[in-house]
């Protein structure tokens, strides 16, 4: 969550108060107010897939990951995240691009 957060913005001193956030929800919380890279919408899948690339090299998260063998993976969300997830909520009734599960996807296929 760091990584991806501080990613969205140029300004290095942004990036380093992101990666010095003592938990994932605060890095979260401070991604959403830096000055957005101008090309960030065009990045942002890009920057995703490498955070989980460098996440996923540890030996226990990788075995987790390939232990969901075929298994299809959904972020599954209720707060609207319709660009990495799939909203369960009432009012989105299940729709979302679920980015996050296919690079998951994507990712684990590589691994094999």
């Amino acid at each position: 969550e760091h990584a991806f957060q501080a990613a969205k913005t140029l300004d290095i001193l942004e990036r380093q108060e992101i990666a010095a956030a003592p938990a994932p929800g605060k890095a979260k919380r401070m991604g959403r107010k830096v000055q957005l890279r101008e090309d960030w919408e065009l990045v942002k899948t890009d920057v995703m897939r490498e955070c989980l690339k460098s996440k996923f090299s540890h030996p226990v998260l990788k075995m987790q990951l390939l232990a969901t063998k075929d298994a299809t993976l959904i972020e599954g969300t209720t707060w609207h995240d319709r660009c990495w997830g799939i909203c369960t909520c009432p009012e989105c009734k299940g729709a979302g691009e679920n980015r996050l599960g296919k690079l998951l996807m994507e990712l684990r296929e590589e691994l094999r």
